[in-house]
């Protein structure tokens, strides 16, 4: 029998590892601006053309390589990070794999010039599928500029399911951010398209954080500094009023290093318990120092999962460092109890009579026309004015963000998607609202009880999709329009929503530097914060940016009739309810809101009377 088993040339086994490694295009620009941070480079520039798919380009001037180590950089598990096992417990730099470049050749066209720091002349270094085609003297600066186009052009098929180019633009700034916010120190640059999407000097971390985020995130970042005998811990954590659902920003990094960890996520919200709403929560930039002999990076090729040896430990280090942040900047009132030389303060008191001082005036005069009469009152029968009007008058019906139970000034709703259903002919035309939250009818078979909110959550769900289809969304303008700036992963996503939100009857200007100007909302939007809705509205639809563009339009649907909808505890008139009630069975779905939370319940007619019997 012959042999079967036999070893696998370097160029399928580089193209193996690349499907660890290299997942997408973020995946390339992470370990080549890794590795330029491990160089000792000052200034990074990150260049990418269609989101990575035609060409990315990382230029440093780093330490710069020798024509024999440019060379050897590529091959497989070359690296000089480490020498021996031991040196992974003792790692002070971001790779050690010796998997990454490598990698990046087998399933990629490379270009690479670089020049140690000190030498005359340079190389340049040509590779196209792990096969080298060329390397040559060159003239080129300090550092190295690599060169990669035509990423997977060996593996269609994964050049086939990379995303949009808008959800891998938004990859790469995930990956650019995390890197960014370690090393303040370096001058970094982002451009997509050779249009600059970042350029961050160099700072402290908070400048650092304010040039990402905008200075809106740091007025609301507390600090914390504990140093221990186990570990350091630094960074900031945001205030309890500027906790929210979604959108956050949320990082740890340890050595240096980003790092997923949902179990020091716990303990960082543990200490806002009872300071934030259930399902709120924080941002934090949180930064912990340990012993590299403490902890285990190796544990998956992306390198963003780390094992500690002491984690309850670091656990309970990182709840108290928190709470002990909260505790001390945190604004809170106080009371002063230092009142001593202070001056003395009268207050109202109910014994002291004293009088008010009367005001004579004659509210007949008229200095323009000293001989005009005084106007006279009004007589009474005023009662006659409306004699013959009905009492009663139909509510309009209420446009897509007014309020549903009103009938105020309101636009003619758009017709439904789909055929509406009849509202039931059997039920009472009375309705009570029960604690302003349910709204209850008599009908055939027993007691309808109704939502109010999400009977209105459901109704301007099926109207805001309706207008998205149609695209006749009316804008109100308004008298000062208010400037909201995004993070750069959220402008990417705001970006693609951006026809979407006009069409809901927003008008957004770009300032550029991810600003935008607020000069028109939806009409009917009174009363709403639309630079929260608008943060909300783009939070949720990058949550399911990969998706179609028809579930991003729910997405933003769903967040502009959660904004809109009645609260819990308005008080509605009959002909609101009745005006709600026949508009929500007027929808496709009248069960269920859209989040698929029960809407109506009746109570059959049998069981009360058992209640009662």
């Amino acid at each position: 029998m012959s042999d079967i088993i036999q070893l696998l040339p370097d160029s399928v086994a580089n193209q193996i590892a690349a499907g660890e490694v290299i997942q997408r295009p973020a995946s390339v620009i992470k370990e080549l601006v890794e590795n330029a941070v491990d160089a000792g480079a000052t200034t990074i520039n990150v260049l990418v053309v269609d989101a990575g798919r035609t060409s990315i380009q990382v230029i440093d001037n780093g330490g710069g390589m020798s024509e024999t180590d440019a060379r050897l950089s590529f091959e497989r598990h070359a690296t000089s990070k480490i020498r021996k096992a031991d040196d992974l417990f003792a790692l002070h730099t971001m790779g050690f794999r010796g998997e990454a470049l490598a990698s990046i050749a087998a399933v990629a066209q490379v270009e690479l010039k670089t020049r140690l720091r000190g030498s005359e002349i340079g190389t340049h270094l040509r590779i196209s599928g792990s096969r080298v085609l060329g390397q040559e003297p060159v003239a080129c600066p300090e550092g190295s500029n690599f060169l990669v186009e035509n990423l997977f052009f060996n593996v269609p098929a994964r050049r086939k399911f990379l995303k949009t180019n808008a959800t891998e633009l938004g990859n790469i700034v995930a990956a650019f951010e995390r890197i960014v916010l370690v090393y303040p120190h370096i001058h970094f640059t982002l451009h997509n398209n050779d249009t600059e999407m970042m350029s961050l000097k160099a700072g402290t971390l908070l400048q650092r954080i304010t040039d990402v985020f905008g200075r809106r995130m740091a007025a609301d970042l507390l600090p914390i500094d504990v140093d221990t005998a186990l570990c350091r811990i630094t960074g900031f954590v945001g205030k309890p009023e500027s906790a929210r659902k979604k959108g956050l920003h949320e990082y740890f990094f340890v050595n240096g290093r980003y790092m997923k960890h949902p179990y020091f996520h716990k303990a960082v919200m543990n200490a806002f318990d009872r300071l934030v709403a259930v399902g709120m929560q924080v941002p934090y930039f949180i930064y912990i120092t340990v012993d590299p002999a403490n902890i285990d990076v190796n544990i998956h090729p992306t390198k963003t999962e780390i094992k500690f040896e002491n984690e309850q430990a670091v656990w309970q280090i990182l709840t108290a460092a928190v709470k002990d942040s909260i505790g001390r900047f945190c604004e809170v009132p106080t009371i002063d109890f230092d009142t001593e030389g202070r001056p003395d303060i009268p207050v109202f008191d109910q014994r002291n009579d004293a009088v008010l001082p009367s005001v004579d005036f004659n509210p007949a005069y008229n200095p323009f026309k000293p001989s005009q009469a005084a106007r006279p009152k009004a007589t009474g029968g005023w009662e006659q004015l409306y004699a013959g009007l009905q009492p009663d008058v139909p509510a309009e019906p209420a446009d897509m963000f007014g309020p549903a139970a009103s009938g105020g000034e309101e636009e003619t709703p758009l017709p439904p998607a789909e055929a509406p259903a009849a509202p039931p002919t059997d039920k009472s035309p009375a309705h009570y609202q029960y604690k302003g939250r349910y709204i209850m009818t008599a009908v055939k078979s027993g007691l309808m009880i109704i939502d109010q909110h999400r009977a209105d959550l459901r109704i301007r769900y099926e109207r805001c999709l309706a207008q998205l289809a149609q695209r006749t969304a009316a804008t109100q303008r308004v008298l000062f329009p208010e400037v909201v700036q995004f993070a750069p992963s959220d402008a990417v996503v705001l970006a693609k929503v951006l026809p979407e939100l006009e069409a809901m009857g927003f008008d957004l200007t770009d300032l550029g530097q991810n600003s935008y100007a607020v000069n028109g909302v939806p009409a009917g939007l009174d009363g709403v914060d639309c630079v929260a809705l608008l943060r909300t509205m783009v939070a949720d639809a990058s949550e399911c940016s990969s998706a179609s563009m028809d579930a991003i339009n729910k997405s933003l649907a769903l967040s502009m009739a959660r904004s809109a909808a009645i609260p819990e505890g308005q008080v509605l008139d009959n002909v609101g309810m009745e005006s709600l009630v026949n508009e929500l069975f007027a929808c496709s779905n009248v069960n269920y809101t859209p989040d698929g939370k029960a809407i109506i319940c009746i109570l059959p007619q049998k069981d009360i009377e058992q209640l009662l019997g």
